[in-house]
């Protein structure tokens, strides 16, 4: 890996990445890319990372490459009726009444609010092993998909031995629970590193993940994410552009995206973190995204 230079010490970025993640109370993983010279910077960016959400990302690309090639109409409707929802804070997981809409208006809820029914629903149309094909099609050699939203928490309620998710939150101080749940387990779970999630971006913005269409719907829909928190709170900029995905789940914090300045600079940051608190608010950990990929791409915009 390319290390990057600031303030005439090599490795001055990645030492200030690391006392953020400290200072923050967080294990960090990140890896950056200059999508147009290649440059890079990481801190354990080769290391296996838990997905949670981030795999709506792998899943949204194969959603979009089978539409290009004609093996599905992303203007399909579905009806998605209460009692086949699964979990989630968010979109249709919420709601009452049943749902009616086309797959690519699942899709965009899939990406813009990680809706969790909707990314089932997408999952049901192209399967799981579809996803897993795509994902070594694009040689993300080291990213495994494992199930969908609904096989996640039912995996947590499972390990808990709990029968809500509200219940498993009261219980995660408990000695050993966090060490039960298998989603919490890059190894048992979806997993990736920053790396790949990274060049997945990057495919992404490069027209090389599916055809340029389709591309650029993908690229539209991470613009339209509603969380401001993370990644974003790094680039409070009017003239800088955030796109991204989150990711959560106890103690796990993330967001991969891609960051674009008005001299057209392009930027892929993956950062990954887990924390040693199981707390559901946890600002600083939230914040420290934001600060460590804005290190990271400060770092990779400075002259060689």
């Amino acid at each position: 890996m390319t290390r990057v230079a600031s303030s005439g010490h090599p490795l001055d970025a990645t030492a200030r990445i690391e006392a953020a993640f400290r200072d923050a109370g967080v294990t960090g993983f990140l890896h950056a890319t200059d999508l147009d010279t290649g440059r890079e910077l990481g801190v354990r960016g080769d290391e296996p990372v838990v997905l949670a959400s981030v795999f709506k990302v792998p899943l949204l690309v194969t959603f979009y490459r089978r539409a290009a090639a004609g093996l599905l109409d992303p203007r399909e409707p579905v009806t998605l009726a209460p009692r086949t929802r699964g979990d989630g804070p968010t979109g249709i997981s919420i709601m009452h009444d049943e749902v009616r809409m086309s797959l690519r208006d699942l899709a965009c809820l899939m990406i813009t609010v990680s809706d969790n029914t909707a990314a089932d629903a997408i999952m049901d149309r192209v399967g799981l092993g579809m996803v897993n094909d795509t994902v070594a099609d694009l040689g993300l050699r080291r990213t495994h998909i494992a199930g969908n939203g609904i096989d996640l928490f039912e995996t947590m309620l499972q390990d808990g031995g709990v029968e809500s998710l509200g219940e498993l939150w009261g219980l995660l101080d408990e000695p050993g629970m966090l060490g039960r749940l298998r989603v919490l387990d890059p190894l048992t779970t979806s997993h990736s590193t920053p790396r790949e999630m990274a060049r997945l971006m990057g495919l992404i913005w490069r027209d090389e993940a599916a055809p340029p269409d389709e591309c650029a719907e993908m690229r539209r829909l991470f613009g339209f994410q509603v969380w401001p928190h993370r990644l974003s709170s790094g680039f409070p900029y009017d003239d800088v552009r955030v796109s991204g995905k989150t990711g959560t789940l106890p103690t796990i914090r993330n967001e991969i995206g891609v960051v674009e300045y008005p001299d057209g600079g392009r930027y892929a940051v993956a950062v990954f973190t887990r924390s040693l608190l199981p707390i559901a608010v946890l600002p600083q950990a939230d914040a420290v995204i934001g600060t460590s990929a804005r290190l990271a791409v400060e770092a990779l915009r400075r002259p060689t």
